[in-house]
């Protein structure tokens, strides 16, 4: 077996990156041929893991940019994103079409979260980059759009799972109950007369306080559904403390 030092380099990738390996390469240490056009960054993605999940590289105890080309010889070391992400300012989110029930989650605990059930990968990164939101997926070669300003990729399979790791990666804000789960608008309080024509008879003879959206109209109120909810809001809290 040759040396790593004749003409490759070795990346060691921190274990918390290795599920985007492919399994047979499922290991942190990975030799990369290298060549003279190749950054870093390109070794990196063509091993699977999308640059939105990493973090800091340093390459002989220094940092190095994506943009890096790797030397004969030497050892990156590839660490995932910090957590909680430093973001430019409060997080706003934009998640593809199979993110739906975290969306839900999201706009119950009043984080900004834009959704749409039919929109194409173009358009995702077009309405991600203009409205400055970060992509949320599960599909790394979305991730991997040059286009795209910012992406995350969102880990688990149960909603539960993808909120927790969420609250744990951006550590956004919690304001339940002031956001619309249907459209993401914002709700404000109103009169129970202002609504009332809108309301069925139990509702209207059991409940005293709606909240309307301000975007799409929907009326809101604690109704019998309200347990549920508020057991994702206390655990997404106890997530967050």
């Amino acid at each position: 077996m040759r040396n790593v030092t004749d003409w490759d380099a070795e990346l060691r990738i921190a274990p918390e990156l290795t599920m985007f390996l492919p399994v047979s390469r499922r290991r942190e240490r990975q030799r990369v041929a290298l060549d003279s056009t190749s950054t870093l960054g390109h070794h990196v993605e063509s091993l699977g893991v999308p640059l939105t999940e990493v973090g800091p590289m340093t390459a002989g105890g220094r940092g190095v940019p994506p943009s890096y080309q790797p030397e004969p010889g030497d050892v990156v070391e590839v660490l995932p994103m910090p957590r909680p992400q430093p973001l430019p300012g409060e997080p706003r989110f934009l998640l593809d079409v199979h993110l739906g029930t975290l969306a839900r989650r999201l706009r119950l605990l009043g984080i900004d979260a834009a959704y749409h059930n039919d929109m194409d990968d173009p358009s995702l990164v077009v309405q991600a980059n203009e409205e400055r939101r970060v992509l949320l997926t599960q599909d790394r070669g979305l991730l991997r759009r040059r286009a795209l300003w910012l992406g995350a990729y969102v880990r688990g399979s149960r909603p539960a799972d993808q909120l927790r790791d969420l609250l744990d990666r951006f550590a956004p804000p919690l304001r339940p109950w002031t956001r619309c789960t249907a459209c993401n608008g914002e709700l404000v309080p109103v009169d129970k007369d202002d609504v009332e024509p809108l309301l069925e008879a139990g509702t209207k003879r059991t409940y005293d306080a709606y909240g309307r959206c301000g975007a799409c109209g929907q009326v809101y109120w604690r109704g019998a559904h309200a347990g549920h909810l508020e057991h994702i809001i206390e655990q997404a809290r106890a997530w967050a403390s």
